[in-house]
């Protein structure tokens, strides 16, 4: 074999190496990019179903659920009751208009039955539902409180946080960016993924 043949076969293995190993390096951040994004939706979708539950406590108890284990209770035992409003309107002799609402409660129906019914959540899981998903089984932060706005009158906010998001552009400042549902500092019931 001569220099020129022997030569080739190097020059050839050394690229078909870094022709594999660029690829394979494209296909990990590819792969990864998916990952993230597999698991920040099911983070969200976790995030929502609290939101759901934290609205329902708040509509039951006129305060938002400050730690996991008094929002579980409540999902566990509590009721939400159905309320049926009839509003009936009377002309009244001089043109004006008289309407009349009442309200009727016309029965009840579990938290656990309402919010996370088996033919919406098929797999759901009671103990699954605080923990992040990918995250080695971490908790969401929780923060319920009421804020005095100006006025001087007092609103019931919450916060439910990812403590340690997976995504590397959430990670930035502290976490800063990290998937959340609700405000610390103002009545919002919005997830900051929108």
């Amino acid at each position: 074999m001569n220099l020129t043949k022997v030569l080739s076969f190097a020059f050839f293995a050394v690229a078909a190496v870094l022709g594999y190993l660029l690829w394979k390096g494209v296909d990990d951040v590819v792969e990864q990019e998916k990952r993230i994004a597999l698991l920040e939706a099911a983070t969200i979708e976790k995030l929502e179903m609290l939101r759901d539950a934290q609205l329902a406590y708040q509509a039951s108890n006129g305060k938002y659920a400050s730690t996991w284990d008094s929002l579980r209770m409540f999902i566990e035992t509590g009721t939400i009751w159905l309320v049926q409003r009839t509003e009936t309107t009377k002309l009244l002799d001089y043109g004006a208009e008289e309407t009349k609402v009442t309200y009727d409660t016309i029965g009840s129906v579990a938290v656990a039955d309402s919010l996370f019914s088996p033919a919406k959540f098929p797999d759901f899981k009671m103990d699954l539902l605080p923990v992040v998903p990918g995250s080695g089984g971490k908790q969401f932060e929780f923060f319920a409180d009421k804020i005095e706005k100006t006025g001087g009158y007092k609103v019931s906010v919450f916060e439910i946080r990812d403590p340690a998001p997976i995504n590397p552009l959430r990670k930035a400042n502290n976490n800063e960016k990290a998937l959340r549902v609700g405000s610390r500092t103002d009545a919002s019931t919005e997830g900051n993924w929108k």
